[in-house]
């Protein structure tokens, strides 16, 4: 029963469409513009810092949100928390790549990863974004950095003591699912990257 509950929460917390109702306020339709994608970088390339960023804390606490209540759900056993914090996490990006109110056209869940990971393996987290922020400002690509930090969150789990004693071989799965879920909703991005055609940020 609870691992239902937490399903459908974490589900419908991730399927809120921060983007999109961003572009509303806009008045943009973010998925008829740019890479039509509902996303934070979408919005913050058609809209600006003004909505992107809000729409990027947004999108990340939907999937922090969605692990500490499976946590709090869980009710302090260590084992089922962090199963239930683990479902609760895949459940959220799923909502959000995958939202029943936009007929299950979303966005790719990088900051909803990135919250969800922050909700359940903090020190790992913080060094995938570390990884996405060098990235970042080393090339100037928004997806290579989020595919470089989804790669380097697996590795971190792998190589960091910080989660023994937990569900460790649990949470190592589940990142490295998360890390080729990104990657394969970054496929169009790798096509650009290869070809040169992908969009860069450019310093101003």
């Amino acid at each position: 029963m609870k691992i239902l509950e937490v399903l459908i929460i974490a589900y419908l917390l991730g399927s809120i469409p921060f983007g999109y109702l961003a572009g509303l306020l806009g008045g943009v339709d973010v998925r008829q513009h740019g890479s039509g994608n509902i996303g934070a970088t979408n919005v913050l390339r058609l809209l600006g810092k003004g909505y992107g960023y809000p729409v990027f804390l947004a999108d990340a606490l939907k999937g922090f949100f969605a692990v500490r209540v499976a946590f709090w759900i869980g009710n302090g056993q260590s084992g089922e928390m962090d199963k239930l914090g683990i479902i609760a996490a895949v459940f959220a990006v799923v909502g959000h790549s995958f939202p029943v109110w936009l007929r299950f056209r979303g966005g790719k869940g990088v900051a909803t990863s990135a919250g969800a990971c922050f909700g359940l393996t903090p020190v790992e987290a913080i060094i995938a974004a570390a990884a996405w922020i060098v990235t970042f400002f080393l090339f100037r690509f928004v997806s290579l950095a989020s595919i470089t930090a989804a790669a380097v969150l697996p590795a971190s789990i792998l190589l960091i003591p910080s989660v023994n004693g937990r569900a460790r071989g649990l949470i190592l799965f589940f990142t490295a699912a998360l890390a080729a879920l990104v990657i394969v909703r970054h496929r169009s991005n790798l096509r650009r990257l290869l070809q040169g055609t992908e969009p860069r940020f450019e310093r101003k």
